[in-house]
């Protein structure tokens, strides 16, 4: 009798656990988020990724009702971040801001302890923008015409900084390479704002750097502009022609930025970081300051469009990876 109790007394509390954990889940979803959330991502403090952070941190938190910490994880072109990011617990409180590197560390690196769409649902796109090359203005490459004449002339004399190794800014510095029919040695920098002193401090004779970033110093007269990696000029520097200006036809390499978070967070959350992501990217203000900050255009997405663009992405810079003959790490 006393077993015949206790047995039934198991099944009564094992129901109620049960019963609990099947009414706790949705209510869970239902008051999402209920504390802070965080936001990583994987280049230098001071930098684009992190400017991009900040302002989409601030516009969710105030829709989400919750603060949203960014913090840098720099380092191996964003997958330090990324593999943090795709290892956190899948309960909407731990993003990634990820740019287009995401995409490069595919056809960049012999193999990831992540896989880049397959390891994260995307919750949406946020801005695309163009890079730019520049040299100190007292280098004597007055266009990138000279530029590549003088690479030309002294194959491998010549190295051209990045945010670093695997990030947009470095391909489309190989790119060039295999284009143009030159070869400009890679330097990786942590972030921007090194590579820009490195430039400033002639470290580097030429980088592809941020516009945004570069477009005080241009504009001061300290760097010089040679070209935007986008097919047109841009708004953000209208008197630097475009990479295909200088006779390299064909080249357009735009980086973005999107949000997404690890594997398996539940499709309620992902609805609702989405539609909350939308409304901020629509908001006027927030709009400005993100296009401002990278010099580029706000784009939003629903996660399959994301996911459809990394995939897309990484074939594209597979192909690039391999005509060039870039060594994988």
């Amino acid at each position: 009798m006393r077993r015949m109790k206790r047995l039934a007394a198991a099944i009564f509390l094992l129901g109620g656990f049960l019963g609990g954990w099947l009414v706790v889940t949705p209510a869970a979803a239902d008051n999402y988020p209920s504390r802070p959330i965080r936001l990583l991502h994987g280049f230098a403090a001071g930098g684009a990724a992190d400017a991009l952070s900040r302002i989409i941190a601030d516009g969710l938190s105030k829709k989400l009702g919750q603060p949203i910490i960014v913090e840098a994880k720099p380092g191996a072109g964003g997958n330090i971040a990324a593999d943090a990011v795709a290892k956190a617990a899948p309960d909407g409180y731990t993003l990634g801001l990820v740019t287009g590197a995401h995409a490069i560390s595919a056809a960049t690196y012999k193999s990831l302890a992540y896989q880049p769409a397959e390891s994260f649902e995307m919750i949406s796109t946020l801005v695309y923008y163009a890079l730019v090359i520049a040299v100190r203005n007292d280098h004597p490459a007055k266009s990138l015409g000279e530029l590549i004449a003088l690479a030309k002339e002294k194959p491998g004399s010549l190295s051209f900084g990045s945010v670093g190794f695997g990030s947009t800014h470095h391909l489309a510095g190989e790119l060039l390479n295999a284009t143009a029919g030159i070869e400009i040695v890679h330097v990786p920098y942590r972030g921007d704002s090194q590579s820009v002193t490195a430039l400033l401090g002639g470290e580097v004779p030429v980088i592809v750097g941020t516009p945004v970033l570069l477009a005080p110093q241009i504009q001061g007269g300290a760097i010089r502009g040679l070209a935007v990696t986008s097919p047109t000029r841009t708004a953000l520097l209208p008197d630097v022609p475009s990479v295909q200006e200088a006779g390299i036809k064909g080249y357009d390499v735009r980086t973005w930025a999107g949000l997404l978070a690890p594997k398996g967070t539940p499709s309620a959350v992902i609805a609702t970081l989405n539609s909350a992501t939308l409304d901020v990217l629509r908001d006027t203000e927030t709009r400005q300051r993100l296009e401002t900050a990278v010099g580029g255009e706000v784009r939003g997405s629903s996660p399959e469009e994301m996911k459809k663009l990394i995939e897309t992405e990484i074939v594209k810079w597979t192909g690039v990876v391999e005509r060039a003959k870039i060594p994988k790490i």
